[in-house]
């Protein structure tokens, strides 16, 4: 890339404390890149966190009258960021989790034309205001993510990550609750190229506003990753769900034959029967609503390939 601009993309809500912070931490330069804007998206704050990124130099910004989440913040910032004419995205904590001077590592893949979509993996082990379960958790959940993504990825929920243009366009968040395990699934299917790089953190600032719990994150997080490869699968998932009920159905009907021939009639088995029925009934119609998802899903890329191709124009022609 002779001219690349990069914007670095900052989700904030209440950040007053750490913003500063984060913003004096950003690298001024790198070789390669010929521009560096940074945009924060600032998240309904009821602080001075737009104050302080103002005094702080900060003349891009967003800004939502009430929280949205930080899904829908990273996505407007996305948007954002497309319009400014981004060649490189990368998206960084407002809380200095991560080091600005690990940015540069970041996008070095994307500038060689190795990468599309740079993930920047925290050494969760080495993390001291990480707790054991917490520790635990990240790894059982990172290992989730890499068997429905087909993704090597060591780390699932670390938000510092580098995006080139063509990813950034390509990828649409439709979660309420965190883009990190989504986006990751729909990189897999979508044969974004995808690299990791380790990097170190910051002494914590503040404790993490994502979730009150850990058990809100467990379910919040289960309910996102089911419903994002479900979109992405929906035939394997629902046929497979399907063909369990069948199977069940089949194995009880075949019990109730068993006894049936056994004792030449059908007494004190007829639960058995209505209930092989209903399994049988139930699993066929699971796996023609598969069917029906996967023609839904076909539509789907229909219209996220048709949506790619308006934001490129769009971006060659933003005076429209």
């Amino acid at each position: 890339m002779d001219k690349c601009k990069l914007v670095i993309q900052i989700p904030c809500y209440n950040e007053e404390g750490s913003l500063a912070v984060t913003l004096n931490d950003l690298p001024k330069n790198i070789p390669g890149v010929s521009d560096i804007d940074v945009l924060i998206i600032n998240d309904g704050s009821t602080d001075k966190t737009a104050e302080v990124a103002a005094k702080n130099g900060v003349i891009h910004m967003i800004n939502f009258r009430k929280r949205k989440g930080l899904a829908v913040a990273f996505a407007a910032g996305i948007d954002k960021a497309l319009e400014m004419g981004a060649d490189i995205i990368v998206n960084t904590d407002a809380d200095n989790q991560y080091r600005g001077s690990d940015i540069e590592r970041l996008i070095r893949p994307i500038l060689e034309k190795k990468a599309d979509l740079v993930i920047g993996n925290r050494k969760i082990e080495e993390i001291k205001h990480f707790s054991f379960i917490k520790k635990k958790l990240q790894r059982f959940g990172s290992r989730i993510v890499r068997y429905l993504s087909g993704i090597e990825i060591p780390d699932a929920t670390t938000g510092f990550r580098a995006y080139n243009k063509d990813a950034a366009i390509k990828l649409n968040v439709i979660s309420e609750f965190t883009y990190t395990l989504e986006t990751i699934i729909a990189a897999g299917n979508k044969d974004i190229a995808v690299e990791n790089i380790d990097i170190s953190t910051n002494p914590e600032l503040r404790r993490s506003r994502l979730f009150r719990s850990i058990p809100e994150y467990i379910t919040r997080s289960a309910a996102t990753l089911v419903r994002v490869y479900t979109m992405y699968r929906p035939l394997k998932v629902f046929f497979q769900m399907g063909l369990i009920a069948f199977i069940a159905g089949l194995a009880i009907g075949l019990r109730f034959l068993y006894f049936y021939i056994i004792n030449k009639g059908m007494a004190g088995h007829v639960q058995s029967l209505i209930l092989s029925a209903v399994l049988l009934i139930l699993g066929f119609q699971v796996m023609l609503l598969g069917m029906l998802a996967d023609l839904i899903s076909a539509n789907r890329r229909l219209i996220e390939n048709t949506l790619s191709k308006v934001k490129r124009l769009g971006l060659k022609n933003p005076e429209d």
